[in-house]
């Protein structure tokens, strides 16, 4: 096998171990690349590719991390990461770990942690490495990794998320939950929201906020509702899919362009939050995006500029 062909069969692994430590995908293409570049500049073949380029990984991940800590400190809005349509890594052995730590609750759980924390408990936790490996990969000893672990547990098993274990039932709740806001059904939409829902939009003040942060069923089912003839008047079209690996969906304009995405949280047969992000720059890796003032204006009949 060649070192390009290594690479690629490990392409899929990198990019969800950066995708889990940056929260972007942008940015971890941008660091899956850079490690191709290193590892194609390495002059003697490691005895562990995967060992070897995970490490690089991490490492050129936890630097972008740390600074783009003080970004996100001064962001605009509420923060969430970019949506990820669909992870390219697949490993039964830890298909369940895969699936929790992609969600946006999970990730926003982790943005909790230290940079070293984060990237330990990724690739313990999630990844399985053993402690060897990981050792080597941010720089530590296996002793230290151990306790960072530890202290990495401690915080996410604080507010671990908790979703609704069969798939199939989560899909047929979230279908129907969108067929309710297609219709603008108000008591269709409050029947199928917990009481305390929470509806939460991330446009980085660079977009309109089609629903900025609604709490509670009522207010987040006529929030909903009030969208319908909005959306109807600039031809949007709704798309269920799947957004980091919870049921969710996204919003085009009639010539296509993304408006933004939503992704549910659902639990006990009830939606417990629905999360929206409609900046721009997140929403570029998704397919063409929209002007989304222009279409604000549109539909609420504005003609100012």
């Amino acid at each position: 096998m060649t070192r390009a062909e290594e690479f690629e069969q490990l392409r899929p692994l990198l990019f969800s171990i950066a995708y889990r430590l940056l929260s972007s995908v942008s940015e971890a293409e941008d660091v899956v690349q850079e490690a191709w570049l290193r590892w194609e500049a390495t002059p003697t073949r490691p005895a562990s590719p995967k060992a070897f380029l995970s490490a690089i990984v991490s490492r050129i991940s936890i630097d972008v991390l740390r600074s783009a800590r003080v970004r996100r400190e001064e962001y605009v809005g509420p923060w969430f990461p970019e949506p990820l349509l669909t992870d390219p890594y697949e490993d039964p052995e830890h298909s369940a770990e895969l699936a929790d730590s992609v969600s946006m609750a999970a990730l926003l759980l982790l943005e909790r942690l230290s940079p070293l924390e984060r990237a330990v408990f990724v690739l313990r936790e999630v990844f399985g490495f053993g402690f060897g490996e990981i050792a080597s990969a941010v720089g530590r000893s296996e002793a230290a990794c151990r306790q960072l672990v530890v202290r990495a547990r401690r915080h996410m098993d604080e507010g671990r998320p908790r979703f609704e274990a069969d798939r199939t039932e989560r899909e047929e709740l979230a279908g129907r939950f969108l067929e309710a806001f297609r219709d603008g059904d108000v008591n269709g939409l409050t029947a199928l929201l917990a009481a305390d829902v929470q509806m939460v939009g991330d446009g980085g003040g660079k977009a309109p906020q089609w629903a900025d942060r609604f709490v509670g069923a009522e207010n987040v089912a006529r929030m909903l509702a009030a969208l319908v003839p909005l959306f109807a008047r600039i031809g949007a079209e709704m798309e269920p899919h799947e957004v980091n690996g919870q049921p969710g969906a996204i919003f085009r304009d009639r010539d296509g362009r993304v408006l933004n995405t939503w992704a549910l949280d659902i639990l006990d047969g009830q939606i417990q939050t629905l999360r929206t992000v409609s900046n721009p720059d997140k929403l570029g890796h998704v397919g063409p995006v929209a002007d989304a003032w222009a279409a604000l204006r549109e539909g609420s009949g504005s003609t100012s500029p």
